[in-house]
């Protein structure tokens, strides 16, 4: 499967915006999804994941309450929509995919167990 990520912008502080990751060459709905993200001079870290549609959903806890992933199988697309951002939230956001999604809770947060990425896009947010 490929990934092709967008909808990065700038926004002020205390505003919102929502990414988008497109899937093409396989069915979405057969993989786990995530997001991760660099932050400027940081390792890449987990932001949010989502195994299967109407599924249980990990969020870091720097996001929640903040933060929504979600998933459209049928568009074969993984939203995150970001609430109530953070200058500290400006970062590079990847998303990414593994196939299947029947695996213990750590394997989903764990970056280095998703085998497809997008090609990342950027999020700024102003103070």
């Amino acid at each position: 499967v490929q990934l092709q990520a967008s909808g990065g912008g700038l926004v002020p502080a205390g505003g919102s915006l929502r990414v988008s990751c497109r899937a093409s060459g396989d069915t979405l709905r057969m993989y786990a999804v995530g997001w991760f993200r660099q932050r400027p001079g940081k390792e890449r870290e987990f932001v949010a994941a989502m195994p299967r549609s109407n599924g249980r959903t990990y969020k870091a806890d720097s996001v929640k309450g903040r933060f929504t992933i979600s998933r459209d199988d049928a568009k074969s697309t993984v939203y995150l929509q970001m609430n109530n951002l953070k200058p500290e939230d400006t970062a590079v956001y990847y998303c990414a995919a593994v196939y299947g999604a029947y695996y213990a809770d750590s394997f989903y947060v764990d970056g280095s167990e998703y085998d497809h990425w997008g090609q990342g896009t950027q999020v700024t947010v102003s103070s």
